[in-house]
């Protein structure tokens, strides 16, 4: 109150004395120098007391509801547990063997990553104090100077421009407490008291460094960038340790309004309140003016990039990962009948596997389960982010091509992509395929919930809309287009699907992981989840029984098309698609080289069925395989996760190794909770191991797998491998090992009747072995990765029966797999 109008209040000095006159001097009505009458002068005592008496009472009713809000007499205060320990939701974050953040499990309020206060550039806290609370160090919680500013400058002047009264902690307690706005004044001033009453709590409990640690990681900054290392990664693609001032500024000019100040949404504003913060650290001391005046001139930086569970490398890994974590115990009751593999497959994860239903298995100190999406996990995987970076390009590299000549081949041809072999395929069978396509779509699921017609739905399918496709043609993997829904069901048909993985075979480190061609249109998953027939592939096997059994690489068979009969008397007569030597005595080494189907069909018959199928359990392969003479020729579906952990033992001294994915997992604070270790079974003698390796080097060396050795490869590793392709072309494998890493690609139609017409283009060494050859020579131009082509596998001083055998493989004479006939 001003010293002049409280010496008018406090004059009692007779009008007539004061040496000013009026217009009225009748008794009783003199007028002081300010024009007041007495009764004017005791009206305005009688407000003032009023007016304090008012805000002496609303102060005692405030402090009297703080005192008893403060004590939970009154009101819904949080427990005071819930105020000692905050609850906070922290995305589980996954990371690559090489330290690079792969990706994370969030639910849609909690992608935050957690930051402690050591993990925020300096600048950034002198920014946000100087901005949002310069006394922040002085207060308990609640700044009585700022509280009196706005009421005595912004509430009775008007004056919006004296900033406003919440503090830091006040802000705090607003985020973890108050679920949403009031509704009318009365309730934010209830609103307003709670948050006081909680931010004096919350001082008691934290130290200044943590209640900034708590705030910054809390506040959401839109676009999944809850809390401010997440702002950092999307926003700056930095963490929150590396911000400049300029960048933090803009990070610290959200916090009014996330909003309204969104460098993204409204960059003139952010840029204005940007530098608005700038004046508040030069306010504060915290800058100089000139530093200031050249920081404004800045642009804001950004370099933004959108998260969402898809984003990041590796999506495919990621996906498995998230299944077999958050699996639960198999029933077989929980499983339809055309899933009762998959039950088997689980079964076994559960037990052998103490990755799959981990959050099942291993609960939290207090009983209660771990929640991957919410309780800030840090998963330490064994992908290598360049290998994958690799793996992912060759992919995309040599799909692109395929494709390519995939659409050449089927333009114009009516029922494309499938074959148009009516013996393979008839019109009916076409016809229920296409019709089982879009009944599987998510446009059908809806029109028949929404109870639409058989006319009202080939309407729908059959009338062009604006719509998104997938593509090769761009970076972005998709384009905008106008096609029927059921055209654009037929396109996404034509798209050839594929599965790599790599692996160490002596740890079982999986180090790259492509489940398909774009994780975004294709979620399904072609390394663990997809099995499909492995063809010659599985030829190795059984040779590798054969050698256990005391065959030589250089045991003879007669080259001649054989009638084998099975235990019921029926016969089988491969067939072979090559002709070399045809009627000659040929060494087991020469037939494995070339893939002959015919000596691999007489070794089956002298050896048995059901014996090789026990045998290809050991190797880690859970799938139902029958004990069929054919099974020498690979009729077995077989996933390439399995595939690349069978062939582990062929370049691990017999030792079959479980693939890894997983090294460490730590809670939200770093404390490693389990730790992963191989594990291995031994699956071939030493003498037999020996032996089959050496054929399958063989294999690379002047075999099916010779591409390898020419350009654009041109490999001088020591490697070993094996082609396979199924009847019609169907599937196209490579499956190849070093001393180092073991992998295998799988490359096929989403269904089998989808398939290249000529073998030229359709074999496994035209559509697998390109990826693995361009995958393996990036990895070995990479003087940062540990893979030198200058391993070799070390042989013992044994006879391995190395004598000469059939010259250098001719790839005209190719003898590329077929078992067409398996089943007459």
């Amino acid at each position: 109150m001003s010293e002049d109008l409280m010496k008018i209040l406090d004059d009692d000095t007779p009008f007539h004395k004061t040496g000013v006159s009026g217009n009225d001097n009748t008794p009783g009505k003199e007028k002081d120098q300010y024009g007041k009458t007495p009764r004017r002068r005791k009206m305005n005592r009688i407000a003032i007391i009023a007016m304090w008496s008012v805000f002496g009472l609303i102060t005692v009713l405030s402090l009297g509801f703080f005192i008893l809000s403060y004590n939970n007499v009154i009101g819904d205060m949080p427990d005071i547990d819930d105020l000692k320990n905050p609850i906070d939701q922290y995305a589980t974050v996954i990371y690559s063997a090489d330290g690079e953040e792969m990706g994370r499990y969030y639910n849609s309020n909690s992608n935050r990553m957690y930051a402690d206060y050591e993990d925020m550039a300096p600048c950034l806290v002198d920014a946000l104090i100087a901005t949002e609370d310069s006394r922040f160090t002085e207060h308990s919680g609640v700044d009585v100077r700022a509280l009196l500013r706005v009421a005595f400058k912004t509430g009775m002047a008007g004056d919006k421009s004296s900033g406003g009264g919440s503090t830091i902690t006040q802000q705090l307690a607003k985020l973890l407490y108050t679920d949403r706005p009031a509704r009318n004044a009365a309730a934010r001033a209830r609103q307003k008291l709670d948050e006081w009453v909680m931010a004096v709590k919350l001082e008691r409990f934290y130290s200044k460094e943590e209640i900034i640690k708590l705030y910054l990681n809390q506040f959401d900054f839109l676009y999944n960038a809850k809390g401010i290392r997440s702002a950092a990664n999307i926003y700056f693609s930095k963490e929150a340790k590396d911000l400049e001032l300029h960048e933090a500024a803009v990070l610290v000019g959200m916090l009014k309004n996330p909003s309204l100040y969104n460098p993204i949404l409204n960059p003139k504003n952010s840029t204005s309140r940007r530098n608005t913060v700038f004046e508040q650290m030069v306010k504060a001391k915290k800058i100089t003016r000139e530093q200031a005046d050249s920081l404004k001139q800045l642009p804001l930086g950004l370099k933004f990039h959108r998260i969402d569970h898809r984003t990041g490398i590796a999506p495919y890994f990621r996906e498995e990962l998230r299944r077999i974590m958050t699996a639960k115990r198999p029933l077989r009751s929980n499983y339809a009948a055309w899933e009762q593999q998959k039950f088997v497959d689980d079964s076994i994860a559960w037990l052998n596997n103490p990755l799959f239903g981990w959050i099942e298995k291993n609960p939290k100190p207090d009983g209660s389960k771990y929640n991957l999406y919410t309780d800030g996990l840090r998963i330490y995987t064994t992908i290598d982010s360049r290998m994958q970076q690799y793996a992912e390009e060759a992919v995309h590299d040599h799909m692109s091509d395929l494709q390519r000549r995939f659409f050449k081949e089927k333009k114009g041809v009516k029922g494309a992509p499938y074959t148009t072999n009516r013996s393979e395929l008839s019109q009916t069978q076409l016809d229920n395929l296409i019709e089982k396509a879009m009944r599987d779509t998510e446009r059908m699921r809806i029109l028949r919930l929404n109870h639409a017609t058989k006319e009202q739905i080939e309407k729908e399918f059959n009338t062009p809309i604006p719509m998104t496709v997938f593509t090769y043609d761009n970076d972005k993997g998709y384009k905008d287009t106008i096609m029927s829904p059921r055209d654009s069901v037929l396109y996404h048909k034509h798209i050839l699907r594929t599965g790599f993985m790599s692996m160490d075979p002596v740890s079982g480190h999986v180090k790259a992981y492509v489940g398909g061609p774009n994780f975004n249109f294709f979620q399904y998953d072609m390394v663990s989840t997809g099995r499909r027939q492995v063809g010659s592939t599985i030829k190795p096997f059984l040779y590798a029984y054969a050698m256990d059994e005391g065959y030589t690489p250089c045991d003879e068979f007669l080259n001649e098309q054989p009638t084998i009969y099975d235990e019921v008397g029926r016969p089988w007569t491969p067939r072979n698609s090559g002709s070399a030597h045809v009627g000659e005595m040929v060494t087991l080494r020469w037939a494995l080289t070339n893939s002959n189907n015919w000596i691999s069909a007489r070794l089956m018959a002298a050896l048995k069925p059901a014996t090789l199928v026990r045998y290809m359990h050991n190797f880690g392969i859970t799938n139902k395989i029958d004990p069929v003479l054919a099974l020498c020729l690979g009729p077995c579906d077989v996933s390439v996760r399995e595939m690349v952990g069978a062939y582990s033992a062929f370049a691990n001294k017999g030792l079959h190794v479980e693939p890894m994915f997983v090294t460490a997992i730590a809670d939200s604070n770093g404390n490693v909770i389990t730790e992963f270790h191989p594990k291995q079974n031994q699956v071939l003698s030493e003498k037999g191991y020996y032996k089959i390796l050496s054929i399958l080097l063989n294999v690379v060396d002047s075999g099916t797998g010779s591409r390898l050795r020419r350009a654009p490869y041109n490999l001088t590793a020591q490697m070993g491998g094996k082609t396979g392709t199924t009847n019609s072309n169907s599937d196209g494998w490579f499956m190849s090992f070093t001393p180092d890493l073991v992998s295998g690609v799988w490359v096929g139609g989403d269904e089998r009747y989808i398939h290249f017409n000529t073998m030229a283009n359709g074999q496994g060494a035209s559509m697998a072995l390109p990826i693995y050859g361009k995958y393996i020579r990036k990895v070995y131009d990479d003087p940062e990765l540990p893979y030198s082509q200058s391993s070799r596998f070390s042989f013992p001083d044994m006879d391995l029966c190395e004598r000469e055998y059939y010259g250098e493989f001719d790839e005209e004479e190719s003898a590329e797999e077929s078992f067409e006939g398996v089943f007459d």
